[in-house]
């Protein structure tokens, strides 16, 4: 799904978990499987395997809305508490979650600053430095030989880097919306573009609008 790791620091961010999307759309009578906040769970396990973090940073909205750890079921909220277990965890705020989980480990905060880089939820065209954000769940559409392809990606220039929504649910937001323009600006950005076993770069003027 996207999560992106600072060996020096051991740092592990992601962005856009929606924990508890599927229970809130059913509460609104819109059933989807009950299952995306097991599944998150298991990916950011395996990546939490993988690279063995110090510490996590959520850039925001990692729960859907301001009841959805309520409706964790105990398996769930067991499981996320393992993966807290010993690591420093950061949740920055979102628009979906404003306030701390109740019964979970971590701290708050409307954004993180280190080495000169400033973590938020939403990315700002006013950044005054280098930020690393989520908020628009980015995706390109990218042409091939059989066809076209749309996959989470994240977007980057020189100055930002907005990381793909983590979540099984979460969706996405195609890079060439003007959203993104109104942050990157005129500038050279690019799409790093999630394959099944690597990642791909590719410049924006080649990626597809919807």
């Amino acid at each position: 799904m996207g999560a992106l790791y600072w060996p020096m620091e051991r740092l592990l961010v992601i962005a856009d978990l929606h924990f508890e999307k599927g229970s809130a759309y059913a509460r609104r009578r819109v059933f989807l499987p009950p299952y995306d906040t097991a599944a998150t769970l298991a990916m950011l396990a395996e990546v939490m395997c993988r690279y063995a973090p110090r510490r996590v940073v959520a850039l925001g909205d990692s729960f859907h809305d301001a009841f959805a750890s309520e409706r964790l079921s105990a398996r769930d909220r067991a499981g996320l508490r393992a993966l807290q277990a010993g690591r420093d965890w950061v949740w920055i705020a979102g628009n979906h979650d404003p306030c701390v989980p109740a019964g979970l480990e971590g701290e708050l905060v409307d954004e993180l600053a280190m080495s000169g880089i400033s973590f938020r939820h939403a990315p700002s065209a006013k950044a005054k430095g280098p930020e690393i954000a989520g908020h628009l769940h980015p995706v390109a559409r990218v042409a091939g030989s059989a066809g076209s392809v749309r996959r989470r990606c994240f977007v980057s220039d020189s100055f930002r880097c907005i990381l793909p929504a983590f979540g099984a649910y979460a969706g996405g937001l195609n890079m060439r919306d003007e959203a993104f323009g109104a942050i990157f600006g005129k500038g050279e950005r690019f799409a790093h573009v999630l394959g099944r076993e690597r990642i791909f770069t590719v410049s924006a003027r080649q990626c597809l609008p919807d």
